[in-house]
């Protein structure tokens, strides 16, 4: 049986550019083919990405009210929902996003206090010691923490008055080292506490609502009434168009 790409004569029948020889026309057709290649991988690539670059402008026939703004078609954002579990927080954001029909997907840690601090013990045995006991569980919960936050598009941490919430303070900072948008969700009355943690985020919010607000003009471009109402005046209205004094 003859090898493979040589006739019965033993002659290789392989184009030039495959025959790895050292002639000049072979490896002009070698470097050729291989440019062609290249190109043909490119386009390909370009071809599987149209869905992805794909643009819609919501400004046309998106609804009222809307600045022009480019999203990307098909797109679904992550929001990671970090911190206390002892409100409705988390319920809000996801009716409002729900009412608006933003293309949001909302994550969280276990929200049961019970099962976050159990569930090592519970699937791979009692511990005698409490510090054990809290490790067991705190790795396995790490496990879908640290997924979540790494895969988010935005991370919203939220801190309540009641409790010392370090777990939050802790992916606050996560969020921050790994480049994540990060929006802080608290009352104004413990501003002064997380001062450092406010410095480090992109927007501070004081209710659900202004969470879903952003969302949405950061998605749609739309935006709500002003929080000042009637008061709200333009930034061109109130100092004038430019910087005339830098």
């Amino acid at each position: 049986r003859e090898p493979a790409g040589r006739d019965r004569k033993g002659e290789d029948r392989r184009p030039t550019w495959q025959r790895g020889g050292g002639d000049a026309r072979g490896r002009r057709e070698q470097g050729l083919q291989r440019t062609m290649l290249r190109a043909l991988l490119q386009t390909s690539r370009r071809a599987a990405r149209l869905p992805e670059l794909a643009r819609i402008s919501p400004g046309a026939g998106a609804g009222a009210g809307l600045r022009p703004l480019s999203t990307e078609a098909g797109r679904v954002w992550d929001v990671y929902l970090s911190g206390e579990i002892h409100s409705d927080w988390r319920e809000q954001i996801a009716e409002g996003v729900k009412a608006l029909d933003l293309p949001v997907s909302l994550s969280s840690p276990n929200t049961s206090h019970e099962d976050s601090d159990d569930c090592g013990a519970i699937i791979l045995g009692m511990e005698e010691e409490r510090r054990n006991w809290d490790k067991l569980g705190a790795n396995v919960n790490l496990i879908r923490t640290r997924t979540l936050l790494e895969e988010a598009d935005i991370v919203v941490v939220r801190f309540g008055e009641k409790y010392r919430q370090w777990n939050a303070a802790f992916e606050a900072g996560q969020a921050t080292a790994m480049g994540k948008s990060l929006i802080v969700l608290h009352p104004p009355s413990i501003s002064h506490m997380l001062k450092e943690v406010n410095a480090q985020a992109n927007a501070v919010c004081e209710d659900p609502q202004q969470v879903v607000q952003i969302l949405d003009y950061v998605i749609t471009g739309r935006l709500p009434s002003p929080k000042d109402g009637a008061d709200f005046v333009p930034i061109a209205d109130r100092l004038g168009k430019g910087n005339p004094n830098p």
